[in-house]
C-alpha cells in the first residue's frame, strides 16, 4: 500500500500579504467592560510564568495584550487589554521557535528519505521530553497536551472509529496510523544508536510527539515550526486573522481582525478546512462548518459492455480535480462535492469533473464516447463540460448522480441515528459529538447536492415536455 504524508500543517502568511488582505468589518468597542474578576476567573495558573519565561528566552516583548486562559475548548488566549482592528497582538522571534533545524547533527545525518519534516519535529519533541526540567524547552513542552488529551482520530478505538465509517476519515485515519508506524520504524533504527538521548521510545510515545506536531505546528521556510505561545490560539472558521510570517524581521505575528474588549477570547483562522480535516490533524469539530465537504466515489459497472472504452476516456481526458487543502486521497473515481448553496443555482459545489464523469457512464453506443472524446479535444481536452444534446441522455447523466448521492444520504442518514442514543453518547463522550458533527455537515453538503440535481432534471424534463423531445 502506498502512504504518503498528508497532514496539514497550518500555514505561515507572509506579512505583505496582509497589506493588501480584505479583513472582516471590525465592531465598535461595547461600553461595558468585563470586571477585572472576570479576567481572574479566565487566567490559567498552570501557565502564569510562561510568557515571562519566553520574553526573557527571545529578549524582546512578544505579547501585552493578551494573556493565557481557559475557555470552553481548553487553553486558549484572551485580550488583556483593548485591543483594535490592525493591532499586532503578538510578535514570536524565530529563535524560539522549534524547527527540525533544532535535531542533532549526529541524529539527523542518519535519517532517511522516508523520515520527513513532522516526523523530524516530532524526534525533537522527544529529545526535550527526555531531558525533563533541564531541557531549555521544558516550560514549553511540559504544557503541551497529554496523550489522553489528544482527540485526533488516530487515537480513537475501533469502535469510535465505526460511527464514522461513512467518512473518508475512516479510511484515511486507517491510512496516517499506517504511515505514522512506517516513520516510526524508519525512525527507530536510527533512534535505537543513540539510547543517551531517547531511551526506548514506544510506537505510542512517537504518535503522540507526531500528532502534536500536526496538530499545533505552522508550515514555514523550515518546514515546519512549532510557535510557542501563537499555538495557544483556537480556530475560528470566520476569523480573517492568521498566524504572518516576516522573513526580513525574522518574526511570526497576528494582527487583530476586529476590537476586542478585555477578557474576550481572541480567535484565528488555522485554514479554510473541513471537519474531516479539523478531526484528523487537529482533534475537533464544529457544529456548522461552512467549509465542510464530502467525497463521493462513483464507479463503471464491471458488466457495463463499453467499460474499456469508458476507462481509457476518462483516463485520457478527465483531467483530476484541483487539489484543495482539504482534499483526502482523490482519485480519478473519487470526487469532492461541497455545499451547494442555491438547488436554482449553476450547482457551484458539485464538480464539473463529476457531471463529465456522469454523461460518459450514461453514453450507450461507441459513437456517443467517440463524439465526447472530438468535443474534449476541441475544448483543450477537457471532457464532457457541456451539456449532452441529447436532453433525455443528460437527464439520465444526473439522475445516475443523484442516485448514487441518494444511497449516501441514505446510509449517513442510517449512521447518525445509531449514534444518537443516550448509550453511545455515555460510552463514547465528547467524540461521539465530534462524530456527529462531521456526519450532519457532510449529510448537509450531500443534500444539498441532491437538492440541485432534482431541480435540475425537472427543469430539463419540463423542457423535453415542452418541446416534445423524447431522445
Amino acid at each position: 500500500m502506498h502512504l504518503r504524508t498528508r497532514w496539514l500543517q497550518r500555514p505561515l502568511f507572509s506579512t505583505p500579504d496582509r497589506l493588501s488582505a480584505k479583513l472582516a468589518f471590525f465592531t465598535p468597542y461595547s461600553s461595558k467592560c468585563p470586571q477585572v474578576t472576570q479576567r481572574l476567573q479566565l487566567l490559567d495558573g498552570e501557565c502564569d510564568d510562561f510568557l515571562p519565561w519566553l520574553e526573557r528566552k527571545a529578549g524582546i516583548e512578544i505579547s501585552s495584550a493578551l494573556f493565557i486562559g481557559k475557555s470552553t475548548n481548553g487553553r486558549s488566549l484572551f485580550a488583556s487589554k483593548f485591543i483594535e482592528y490592525g493591532d499586532c497582538m503578538l510578535k514570536v522571534p524565530f529563535n524560539v521557535q522549534i524547527s527540525p533545524d533544532h535535531l542533532f547533527p549526529e541524529v539527523k545525518s542518519f535519517l532517511s528519505d522516508e523520515v520527513g519534516n513532522v516526523a523530524k519535529l516530532a524526534i525533537v519533541l522527544l529529545i526535550e521530553q527526555k531531558k525533563g526540567q533541564v531541557s531549555e524547552w521544558g516550560p514549553y513542552i511540559s504544557r503541551l497536551p497529554l496523550p489522553q488529551e489528544m482527540q485526533s482520530t488516530i487515537f480513537w478505538s475501533e469502535d469510535e472509529l465505526e460511527m464514522i465509517q461513512k467518512s473518508s476519515v475512516y479510511e484515511e485515519t486507517l491510512n496516517q496510523k499506517a504511515l505514522i508506524e512506517k516513520e516510526y520504524l524508519a525512525s527507530k533504527q536510527v533512534l535505537d544508536h543513540f539510547p543517551e538521548h531517547f531511551g526506548d521510545i514506544t510506537l505510542m510515545d512517537f504518535m503522540h510527539a507526531y500528532a502534536l506536531v500536526a496538530s499545533r505546528a505552522w508550515g514555514s521556510m523550515k518546514g515546519v515550526s512549532m510557535i510557542p505561545f501563537a499555538d495557544f490560539l483556537n480556530h475560528d472558521g470566520a476569523s480573517e486573522a492568521v498566524v504572518l510570517s516576516d522573513e526580513h524581521k525574522h518574526i511570526s505575528e497576528v494582527i487583530a481582525d476586529r476590537n476586542y474588549l478585555p477578557g474576550e477570547e481572541v480567535l484565528i483562522r488555522y485554514g479554510k478546512f473541513s471537519n474531516a480535516t479539523l478531526l484528523l490533524d487537529f482533534g475537533f469539530t464544529i457544529p456548522y462548518n461552512i467549509y465542510d465537504q464530502v467525497q463521493v466515489k462513483v464507479n463503471i459497472p464491471p458488466h457495463d459492455f463499453l467499460r474499456r472504452m469508458k476507462l481509457d476516456l476518462l483516463r485520457k481526458h478527465l483531467m483530476p480535480a484541483v487539489k484543495d487543502v482539504n482534499s483526502i486521497n482523490p482519485s480519478w473515481d473519487t470526487f469532492t462535492l461541497k455545499e451547494v448553496r442555491s438547488a436554482r443555482g449553476k450547482g457551484k459545489g458539485i464538480p464539473q469533473a463529476l457531471r463529465a464523469f456522469a454523461r460518459v457512464l450514461c453514453s450507450t453506443s461507441p459513437e456517443e464516447l467517440s463524439d465526447l472524446a472530438m468535443e474534449a479535444k476541441l475544448n483543450d481536452g477537457r471532457l464532457g463540460r457541456r451539456p449532452l444534446k441529447s436532453m433525455k441522455r443528460e437527464i439520465e447523466a444526473h439522475q445516475i448522480l443523484l442516485s448514487e448521492i441518494s444511497k449516501s444520504i441514505e446510509e449517513y442518514s442510517g449512521c447518525i441515528k445509531s449514534i444518537n442514543s443516550p448509550s453511545v453518547y455515555q460510552k463514547f463522550g465528547l467524540r461521539t459529538q465530534m462524530a456527529r458533527n462531521l456526519l450532519d455537515g457532510e449529510l448537509r453538503v450531500l443534500r444539498s447536492s441532491s437538492d440541485w440535481l432534482k431541480h435540475y432534471c425537472s427543469v430539463l424534463s419540463a423542457q423535453t415536455t415542452r418541446s416534445g423531445i423524447t431522445n
